[in-house]
């Protein structure tokens, strides 16, 4: 199966755009690659368009990731391409829920153990533990509350 080759059709504003930002220097690698991979690839270059091999070769990357950079370009436009998709939800759930939270917040206004003046974060750790309010937690866990 033959991959559709996706044209890359930059407006002069747009040109100015990726150019400046790869002057500056001030974005991410990967915004700096994909931005040289459109000006590469852009239909009204001077001296033509390159092909994706002649891109990947310039560029040290795989012919695929020139390719899927026309292809965003070609369906979402210049910021999707240019910018990192955000995750809808997180890779991992949230230990801590507000109801854990709460608890612990509790266990820390309380009186602290016989012997000592306050409570630490590893007390408070190891109480929400030893009350089975969760099977395991850290003190940097409860330091974020």
């Amino acid at each position: 199966m033959k991959k559709r080759d996706y044209i890359v059709s930059l407006t002069a504003e747009q040109q100015e755009e990726l150019k400046r930002m790869c002057s500056q220097g001030k974005s991410t690698a990967r915004a700096l690659r994909r931005a040289q991979i459109l000006l590469w690839a852009d239909e009204y270059r001077r001296g033509g368009k390159l092909s994706d091999v002649e891109i990947a070769e310039r560029l040290n990357v795989h012919t695929n990731t020139v390719h899927l950079v026309r292809k965003r370009f070609a369906e979402q436009g210049l910021q999707a391409t240019l910018e990192r998709k955000k995750r809808l939800t997180p890779p991992n759930s949230p230990k801590v829920t507000g109801e854990l939270e709460d608890q612990i917040i509790a266990l820390s206004c309380s009186p602290p153990p016989e012997g000592k003046s306050r409570w630490s974060l590893r007390m408070l750790a190891d109480k929400a533990v030893e009350l089975n309010y969760i099977d395991s937690l850290s003190y940097d866990t409860v330091d974020k509350i």
